[in-house]
């Protein structure tokens, strides 16, 4: 999978290729969002890129404002694409079916799993797998013997001398005795091994298990189209708020909260990765010398405002920032959810 075919996911493709080019990639990572949102599709275009070949970067923009992309052809990527590459160990629910029908693992059930995201784009949602498998009222899990067998590939060398990368799909429905037995492998694994649990709701995960990962908020996603119409709108939003930020004026402050928790839940989410891919590209024109590729309408603003955004901040306003894109996605009260993100991106700013 590679990123330009994964909608509405560009903040957070941009943020992840930004990982791997920089070096900093944890070898234990959650990814927290909907299926149906492109949360395992974002894991393993994630993993695709990091074994590319001859990954691809665009100096002004590649496809939907990607700064970087794999390059779909070389042989690591092919096998990706077909998830087939042997470096790619995918564990997902399972559970006993006609024709395994005891202990089963989702050893049993790879060809069948590959078929089924295939089809789906990799969005493919739970209710969906259940359905494809037929089972029925059946719950699917996490067991020990995929444990064991995830243990078991961590031990043993990369075929093609890349990475290893182990995803598990809706990580949380490990049962615990699965989930004690990989802690080790979360907390120190082999090298080149990165190990992706794909999360919906993480608050049925082992505090133990979360404590071991580095989180990556997986946003719904919004239309490209939302975004294009009111393109002009956010721009002068955004040079506001960040005035209003640096000042931190309280009173002007809550009126530009009180006026955003008006809009549609749609339009709120448009507007946050708006702003998020704004401050990115601030942050290239500051720290990489690149060319913005948006003009906020104010050249005092668009000379200046860059400068606030630097290495010692741009990971806690980007974190903020998909905080609270996955709050609205759920349905938070956006009074609060802008609230805590201006506190959050201020005291940032202040700290350049």
């Amino acid at each position: 999978m590679q990123f330009q075919y994964i909608e509405n996911q560009t903040a957070i493709a941009n943020h992840l290729t930004e990982t791997i080019d920089s070096g900093r990639v944890a070898h234990a990572q959650m990814f927290l969002g909907e299926s149906s949102g492109g949360s395992l599709a974002l894991a393993i275009a994630f993993a695709q890129y990091l074994n590319c070949q001859n990954r691809q970067h665009y100096a002004q923009g590649g496809p939907h404002g990607l700064r970087a992309d794999s390059c779909g052809c070389c042989p690591s990527c092919k096998k990706y694409q077909e998830l087939t590459h042997p470096d790619l160990h995918l564990f997902f629910p399972n559970a006993t079916t006609d024709s395994v029908k005891k202990n089963p693992s989702s050893a049993d059930f790879q060809t069948e799993f590959r078929e089924f995201l295939n089809a789906r784009k990799q969005k493919g949602t739970l209710e969906e797998w259940y359905d494809f498998m037929q089972l029925d009222k059946k719950q699917g899990l996490f067991r020990e013997r995929d444990a064991d067998d995830m243990i078991q590939i961590l031990g043993m060398k990369s075929y093609e001398g890349g990475y290893k990368v182990v995803v598990i799909w809706m990580a949380e429905l490990m049962n615990g005795s699965a989930a004690n037995t990989i802690l080790k492998s979360l907390e120190e694994p082999p090298d080149k091994t990165l190990i992706l649990l794909v999360v919906e709701n993480s608050e049925r995960m082992l505090s133990t298990i979360i404590s071991r990962t580095q989180l990556v908020r997986i946003g719904g996603g919004v239309s490209d189209e939302i975004t294009s119409i009111h393109v002009d709108e956010f721009a002068t939003l955004y040079v506001t708020w960040m005035r209003q930020l640096f000042k931190l004026n309280m009173m002007s402050l809550s009126a530009w909260v009180d006026s955003m928790s008006e809009k549609g839940r749609e339009e709120q989410k448009g507007f946050l990765q708006f702003a998020q891919e704004s401050t990115r590209q601030c942050f290239l024109r500051n720290n990489a010398g690149m060319a913005m590729k948006m003009d906020f309408g104010d050249e005092k603003f668009n000379t200046s405002f860059p400068t606030m955004i630097t290495e010692n901040n741009i990971e806690r306003i980007n974190n903020a920032f998909d905080e609270a894109i996955f709050a609205i996605g759920r349905n938070g009260y956006a009074k609060i959810v802008f609230m805590e993100l201006s506190f959050r991106i201020s005291k940032a700013l202040k700290k350049r």
